[in-house]
């Protein structure tokens, strides 16, 4: 009976065996058909696709010129040893290897990872950049030892005026994360396919779309181990534009130089067609550094340093405009009606409220005695503004100011460009919850309080009125706007022009014998200028002496300038950051740049 029981168990267990047996036959057969028969030409196409590889081909980046054809952006052919970032490295046995050739350091290995950390394009990272011809050849002959290193030509970009360009021109770096996700919003992720780096800053930036170019490819086909068999089929990529800018790079030199060790920002344009011709922040810094990514040791020397070497003063930097604002205050009155000469009033060194509420100082503590509106502008006398400033109010102010361009962009073809400040009472309400005191439209007069310009707002500002409506906007691409015809600018001619007469008379009496830059005068050409000092440190009720603050607390030192007077050709804006006196301090840097434009262009 038990023997009976036992094989019937047995005899079960062998059906259920079998039973699973075929079913899974089944599904394997089922599986085998779907494979060879319904999926087949899904899984050949994958076939033919694992043998056959798109490799794209990066264009080489359009050169940056000046308006000389001096290149200011170049690639140059270089070697380096990069490393497949997928794969893991025995860092000590590859230094080993490498030592006869080349050294590798710790911080090229912290550069090579930080690098792999961001990368989103390249197959293979740099480990050591821009080797010698002795060490290419050396490496050649030793490759067999070091598989997993590969030897790869790159053309790289490089800046050979160094820091002359570095603000204006900008630089290139690797493509990181933040650059994928705003290709991505724009749809040019493909564009970029095979590409390691992109416009950060400055001319580099803002034609990113001209100087990249487009990706051709390479389709190839490769065997199991990932050689290549054949070329099907290749495009050439198209190359990037070459981008001619306004800037003589020699200029620019002249001016930098001219600045020395001191901080701060000049620009000269040609007042009849916009063209900027030097574009100056100081301090600058070394573009090369960023390339391939600015090791830790530059970056801290560079984002720590107190004066601020990676700021664009002249885009970026707000200043108050101390007295380079007093033509313009000037020209409003005049627009209102006010003070046109041959009005005079006296003045005694000081302004006093109509109600005693404050006294004004002049900055000449005797005073003026008897002044227009034009010998106002030249000995810059503080008290006529004073007056005239509560004359007007603010939003007369206000109003010609923002004329000029003051409070808004210039539209300079560079990216981020700040738009400074033009206050009244409810920009004060908004931000300080408070209210507008007549006091603070006193001081506005004379650039002080609370208005911010920037350097490149002075320059163009004042090319309207070294030549009526001061030809085109601020710009550097060569050719990007044309000047205005003489048919137009007859055409938008106003009333305003007769009285920019005294504001260009004002200015020019600025060089003249008992002018506040009277030094620049010379026998070659005539300047006409405005100085400026604007205050950074004050006293509440009391007076400091200037010489005796530390160099931070020091007043900014300003001049706007269009020379010749009678025939403008160049205007400049300088501001000395805690330079003192603008016509002392700020006066010599533009005259260099005068001098030298106005020699080597002909044009005096």
């Amino acid at each position: 009976m038990q023997r009976n029981q036992l094989r019937f168990v047995i005899a079960k267990r062998q059906s259920i065996v079998v039973g699973l047996f075929f079913v899974l036959l089944f599904l394997i057969i089922i599986k085998f058909f779907l494979v060879q028969v319904v999926q087949h030409n899904y899984f050949e196409k994958k076939s033919v696709n694992n043998s056959i590889k798109l490799i794209p081909i990066a264009p080489s980046r359009g050169l940056i010129v000046d308006r000389n054809n001096k290149v200011l952006a170049a690639n140059k052919l270089i070697y380096n040893i990069e490393l497949d970032p997928n794969k893991k490295h025995d860092f000590d046995n590859i230094r080993t290897h490498l030592r006869s050739i080349i050294s590798i350091s710790d911080a090229d290995v912290e550069q090579y990872y930080r690098i792999t950390k961001e990368n989103y394009y390249s197959s293979t990272v740099p480990i050591k950049s821009d080797l010698s011809q002795r060490q290419v050849a050396s490496f050649l002959a030793r490759q067999y030892l070091v598989d997993q290193v590969s030897l790869v030509p790159r053309l790289e970009r490089f800046y050979p005026f160094n820091e002359y360009s570095s603000h204006v021109v900008g630089y290139i770096n690797r493509i990181n994360k933040g650059d994928v996700d705003k290709l991505r919003r724009m749809d040019k992720i493909q564009l970029y396919k095979g590409t390691d780096h992109i416009g950060k800053t400055g001319v580099e930036l803002m034609y990113e779309n001209s100087i990249h170019g487009f990706p051709g490819f390479k389709k190839i086909e490769v065997d199991a181990k990932g050689n290549v068999i054949r070329t099907i089929e290749s495009q050439e990529p198209e190359h990037g534009q070459t981008i001619q800018l306004t800037i003589d790079i020699d200029l620019q030199k002249i001016a930098i130089e001219a600045f020395q060790d001191q901080s701060g920002a000049l620009i000269a344009m040609d007042p009849n067609n916009g063209e900027i011709l030097a574009y100056v922040s100081q301090p600058d810094f070394n573009p090369n550094l960023f390339i391939n990514g600015i090791d830790h040791k530059n970056w801290n020397k560079l984002n720590n340093d107190k004066s601020k070497p990676l700021l664009d003063r002249v885009i970026h930097g707000v200043y108050p405009p101390g007295s380079t604002l007093k033509p313009f205050v000037a020209m409003a009155a005049l627009e209102n009606n006010l003070r046109k000469p041959p009005y005079k009033m006296f003045d005694p060194g000081y302004f006093t409220m109509p109600n005693g509420s404050k006294t004004f100082r002049d900055w000449k503590r005797e005073g003026h005695g008897e002044v227009d509106l034009v010998k106002a502008l030249a000995v810059s006398c503080d008290t006529f503004f004073y007056s005239l400033g509560l004359e007007l109010g603010i939003i007369k102010i206000n109003n010609t100011l923002s004329n000029f361009g003051f409070g808004k962009v210039t539209g300079v073809d560079l990216l981020n460009e700040k738009k400074g400040l033009l206050a009244n009472e409810e920009w004060k309400k908004n931000k300080k919850n408070k209210r507008w005191f007549a006091g603070e439209t006193v001081i506005t007069a004379i650039g002080q309080g609370y208005t911010q310009v920037t350097p490149i707002q002075l320059a163009s500002a004042t090319t309207k009125i070294a030549v009526f409506n001061g030809g085109n906007q601020p710009h550097l691409k060569l050719g990007r706007f044309l000047p205005l015809s003489k048919n137009a600018e007859k055409k938008e001619m106003s009333t305003s022009t007769d009285l920019m007469h005294y504001i260009r008379k004002g200015m020019e009496d600025v060089t003249a014998p008992g002018g506040t830059a009277a030094f620049l005068a010379n026998d070659r050409y005539k300047i006409a200028a405005k100085t400026g000092t604007a205050q950074v440190f004050g006293l509440k009720g009391g007076e400091y002496i200037e010489d005796d603050l530390p160099d931070h607390l020091k007043d900014h030192a300003l001049l706007i300038a269009y020379a010749p007077a009678n025939r403008p050709q160049l205007v400049i804006a300088v501001v000395v950051e805690h330079g003192g006196s603008g016509g002392t301090t700020a006066g010599p840097i533009a005259k260099k740049v005068f001098d030298y434009y106005l020699k080597n262009y002909n044009n005096e």
